[in-house]
C-alpha cells in the first residue's frame, strides 16, 4: 500500500490574477504541462484572449471574472471553475497590484485596500477551495509571496505587511495541514518585471527608486521575467507525493562581473602568474 495517494491523471488547476505577469505566466506554463487551468482575475476578458489561446495550442481552459477583494466574487469563480473542470486539485494565488506611499501617508483606507487584495483576498480562496481539498486528501496550494516579507521596501508598507500576513498565514496551514495529503507552498520571488507599479507618475517612480538604492534593495539592473516565477510553481506542484517543498525565493541572476584587468592583480596573483 502506498504511503500517500498518488496524484491523480487529471489535475484542475486555479490562477489567480492570471490576466497578465506571473499569473498569466503560470497559467501557460502548467496549461503546456497539461492541466486544465481556470483563469480569473478582474480583466477577464484578457482571461478569456489566455484561454482561447491555450485552447488553441491544444490545452483546455476556462476563464471567469474573479475579484478576490469581494467575498461573493470568489465564491462564484470558485463554483464556476469546478463546475466547469472539476474540483481544483492546485490553486495558485497571485493576485494583486502594487500601491506606492510611506505608511504615516497612507489613509487608512488605501492600507486596508493593499490589505483586503493581499491578505484577506488569498484568505478567500483558502476558505473557497482548501476544504474540498482536504475531503479528497490531496492538493497543493501555492502562496505567491515577495522577498519583501524577509527585506521591506520603501514606500510599499501596506504590501509588505500583508505579503508578511501571507506567509504567516502559509506557515500556519503547513502545520495545521499535515497529515491531509494538502500541500501548501510559498513561493517568494525577486524583482520581477510584471505590469505591477506600472501606473505610478513619474515622481513616485523616482522617489521609489532612490530610496530602494538607498537601502540596498537594487544592486543591478536585472528583473526576473514572469515565466521564471511559473517554472518555479510549475515544479512545486509537480513534485511526486512524498516530498513537499515549503518554501522557494527566487532572485535574479545578476550580469557577469567584468574580469580584473592584469595589471589589477595582487602581488600573490603576479607571481602564480610568473610561475606559470
Amino acid at each position: 500500500m502506498p504511503r500517500f495517494d498518488p496524484h491523480p491523471e487529471r489535475r484542475p488547476a486555479i490562477v489567480t490574477g492570471a490576466s497578465s505577469g506571473i499569473g498569466e505566466a503560470t497559467a501557460t506554463a502548467l496549461a503546456t504541462a497539461g492541466y486544465p487551468v481556470a483563469l480569473g482575475a478582474r480583466r477577464v476578458e484578457k482571461c478569456e484572449e489566455l484561454a482561447a489561446t491555450i485552447r488553441a495550442g491544444g490545452g483546455e481552459a476556462f476563464a471567469h471574472h474573479l475579484d478576490v477583494g469581494d467575498s461573493d466574487s470568489v465564491k462564484a469563480f470558485a463554483a464556476a471553475a469546478q463546475d466547469a473542470l472539476g474540483p481544483a486539485e492546485i490553486v495558485v494565488s497571485g493576485a494583486g497590484d502594487l500601491a506606492a506611499g510611506r505608511v504615516h501617508e497612507l489613509d487608512p483606507d488605501e492600507f486596508l485596500a493593499q490589505i483586503q487584495v493581499h491578505l484577506v483576498g488569498v484568505h478567500r480562496l483558502v476558505a473557497a477551495f482548501v476544504p474540498g481539498m482536504v475531503a479528497r486528501r490531496r492538493g497543493d496550494l501555492v502562496f505567491i509571496s515577495s522577498d519583501t516579507v524577509g527585506v521591506p521596501r520603501t514606500w510599499t508598507g501596506a504590501y509588505v505587511a500583508a505579503k508578511n500576513g501571507v506567509e504567516g498565514m502559509a506557515r500556519t496551514m503547513q502545520m495545521e495541514l499535515e497529515g491531509t495529503g494538502v500541500r501548501a507552498s510559498i513561493v517568494r520571488p525577486g524583482p520581477t518585471a510584471t505590469g505591477m507599479g506600472m501606473g505610478w507618475d513619474a515622481g513616485t517612480t523616482a522617489n521609489v527608486l532612490d530610496d530602494w538604492v538607498r537601502w540596498g534593495a537594487a544592486r543591478h539592473p536585472y528583473f526576473l521575467r514572469p515565466s521564471d516565477i511559473a517554472a518555479v510553481v510549475a515544479t512545486i506542484v509537480g513534485t511526486p507525493r512524498g516530498a513537499h517543498l515549503h518554501m522557494v525565493e527566487v532572485q535574479p541572476e545578476a550580469p557577469l562581473a567584468e574580469q580584473p584587468a592584469l595589471a589589477e592583480q595582487s602581488p600573490l596573483e603576479e607571481n602564480r602568474t610568473e610561475e606559470k
